[in-house]
């Protein structure tokens, strides 16, 4: 038996939803909302990437990508109309998510969402599908000035939650993230949500979805 508590941290998309279809939308809405096209290969080369990242590289065309405050609406443009999908057409967790924070919660592990989502987006998403209860903590886009793989938004998750970042464990889809909790000194557990299994090979254990964790199974990985 473990002589410390655990605390879990969740990446957002990816994890516990998959809005990848509903962000797509959102980009070739704002296009039309411009009368302009998106480049070739966009949502393959912008996957992962932050709006204000995204904007400069790809936008230029568009505005004066040198001119912060027009990145600004453009970013939090997409961002709204993202969020009008999701209240239009609504959205489910992935598979697994609410059995396994039902769990957690029951042996009182605390939890927090480590994402750089906006929280907006965010808290949007997490009232449609029932488990605001179910978190301790969100640390969102606008928590932290560093993007994965630096490890600064699961640092800031663990220390919200009140626990040491060696006794945490971050359920991550992307290797960017992987890299951040690993960077952290984080356990870290890969969903195969955007990468195949056999593509997660840094995490310290990969599962197809949330549906194979099993509580005493997250034990295990500090023994």
């Amino acid at each position: 038996m473990l002589n410390h508590p655990i605390g879990v941290i969740f990446d957002w998309d990816g994890v516990i939803i998959d809005s990848h279809n509903q962000h797509e939308l959102s980009w070739q809405r704002l296009a039309n909302e411009h009368e302009k096209n998106l480049p070739n290969n966009f949502f393959k080369e912008t996957f992962g990437m932050r709006n204000e990242s995204i904007i400069p590289k790809f936008f230029n065309n568009w505005i004066d990508t040198k001119d912060d405050t027009q990145i600004k609406i453009l970013a939090d443009r997409k961002e709204e109309i993202y969020r009008e999908i999701i209240t239009q057409n609504g959205i489910a967790p992935l598979k697994g998510v609410k059995e396994l924070l039902t769990s957690l919660k029951s042996q009182n592990i605390r939890c927090s969402i480590g994402s750089s989502t906006p929280r907006k987006n965010i808290k949007t998403v997490i009232n449609i599908i029932g488990l605001s209860n179910y978190f301790d903590a969100i640390t969102a886009a606008e928590d932290v000035s560093n993007g994965k793989p630096d490890p600064e938004v699961f640092l800031k998750a663990s220390k919200k939650i009140g626990i040491a970042p060696e006794n945490c464990i971050v359920f991550e889809d992307a290797h960017v993230g992987i890299q951040a909790a690993l960077a952290a000194e984080m356990k870290v557990i890969a969903v195969a949500t955007t990468h195949k299994i056999d593509q997660l090979g840094k995490a310290h254990r990969a599962v197809e979805s949330l549906e194979k964790v099993k509580i005493g199974e997250l034990y295990k990985l500090f023994e």
